[in-house]
């Protein structure tokens, strides 16, 4: 008999992943993918929730209580309403525009720069400003070195995709060697001061880790890899 694959891969010292179903975006099918930290005050972070399964569930509650759940950006909130009615007592915590948004969630907090926040000892997070699309929050595990970016940064696997969707996420340069910020993604940065400012805090944080919502983790050296992929900034 098989053993069934665990719904979460642990990535590091206190952070563990969950990859998720995909979900349809204009045309495109998108991998989804959670982080879920372990807070040293106690309980669980829920970095980007993912369809809350019945396996997930038992194993992210095998570990500890979810007290935070985190909308990294405006576009991550699919799944948010279904971890809010199965953890009511966790706290929601909304980027910027997603109130407005969502307003049948019930946020209890929003995410800004830097500290104050309740998980400041495990986790320090920048908000991405200047886009139009979206303005994402993006967070440092300080335990395992791990960047979490949702949207910013995405691949699709080379060779993944055929007709007009191969067409279409080439020229966005999302079939690209290694994981590139989408070329709609460049040209939504109107405010290119506010984004650099943003970027250089984010290069700050001694990364060897980076965790992306919509691509392959990169493992090692970064730094650099955040470095490369907002280089045309």
């Amino acid at each position: 008999m098989e053993t069934p694959t665990p719904a979460l891969q642990q990535f590091g010292d206190g952070i563990w992943l969950a990859d998720g179903v995909e979900v349809d975006v204009a045309g495109f099918r998108y991998p989804t993918r959670a982080a879920i930290v372990r807070l040293s005050s106690g309980g669980l972070l829920v970095w980007s929730p993912v369809a809350l399964t019945s396996a997930l569930r038992a194993e992210v509650e095998a570990l500890d209580e979810v007290r935070h759940l985190v909308a990294p950006n405006s576009l991550h909130h699919l799944f948010l309403h279904e971890w809010q009615v199965a953890y009511p007592k966790a706290k929601v915590h909304a980027p910027p525009g997603l109130r407005k948004k969502r307003p049948d969630v019930a946020f209890d907090g929003d995410l800004v720069d830097g500290g104050g926040s309740p998980w400041a000892a495990d986790l320090d997070q920048v908000v991405i400003r200047g886009n139009l699309i979206t303005t994402e929050v993006v967070f440092f595990h300080f335990a395992s070195r791990t960047v979490l970016f949702t949207d910013l940064i995405q691949q699709f696997a080379p060779g993944s995709l055929a007709g007009w969707r191969a067409l279409v996420a080439r020229l966005d340069l999302m079939t690209e060697a290694e994981p590139q910020v989408p070329r709609k993604f460049r040209a939504a940065f109107i405010d290119r001061a506010a984004a650099r400012a943003s970027i250089n805090r984010v290069l700050i944080w001694p990364a060897d880790k980076v965790v992306m919502a919509h691509a392959p983790p990169v493992l090692d050296d970064g730094q650099a890899f955040i470095a490369r992929a907002f280089g045309w900034l």
